[in-house]
């Protein structure tokens, strides 16, 4: 969008710069040629920003928007991988007791350690499934979010290259010369160029 910005604002700049060229004050021909582009520069310039303040609007923020849910996302994996790291040292620990022979002294820490599993397990288990059961919703929900934005960006560039048609359709009616083919306006040019060419100011050394 910085580069669509910058163009227009060039091409405006451009028409103004011709409309100071004293030029303008000698032929007045030629002013009304540059009056009329410097008008359709502006209109596109115009209708430019409103296409960059719509896409800002409705594609920019809401992709933002949806980005900053990821570092919440990520710490909801991170959680769910301590506390499975936390369930697997305790089973191991538990593991370690029953295959022991059965004491007094090993069946308390066994006793112990199965207390201390619980609830770390009931932890990742919650954990586990939070993540199983929000994890598709949120996958699957990204065609739904995202599809107004794609919308609004069709029907963004549609207005502006509508507009775009009718300025420069504008344009071209206003300086077009009638009967004056595009091949006999190159073969005019050729010609000016060719006595340009020719003066002594501007010949080869």
């Amino acid at each position: 969008m910085e580069n669509s910005s910058t163009m227009s604002k060039s091409a405006v700049k451009i028409s103004l710069d011709l409309l100071s060229n004293p030029l303008c004050e000698q032929d007045q021909n030629f002013l009304n040629m540059v009056t009329a582009l410097d008008t359709a520069m502006k209109r596109m310039d115009a209708f430019n920003q409103e296409k960059v303040n719509q896409i800002q609007k409705t594609v920019i923020e809401p992709l933002k928007k949806f980005g900053s849910v990821f570092p919440s996302l990520n710490m909801a994996v991170k959680r769910r991988e301590q506390a499975l790291q936390d369930y697997r040292r305790l089973q191991a620990k538990v593991e370690k007791y029953e295959e022991k022979e059965k004491t007094g002294p090993v069946l308390a820490k066994l006793h112990q350690a199965r207390e201390e599993l619980r609830p770390v397990r009931d932890d990742f288990e919650a954990k586990n499934k939070q993540l199983l059961d929000e994890m598709p919703r949120f996958y699957n929900s990204r065609l739904d979010y995202f599809q107004p934005s794609f919308e609004s960006l069709i029907r963004a560039q549609v207005v502006y290259y509508s507009e775009m048609h009718k300025i420069f359709g504008d344009l071209t009616q206003q300086l077009d010369q009638p009967g004056c083919p595009d091949e006999q306006r190159e073969r005019e040019n050729e010609a000016r160029l060719s006595e340009l060419r020719a003066l002594s100011i501007v010949a080869d050394d």
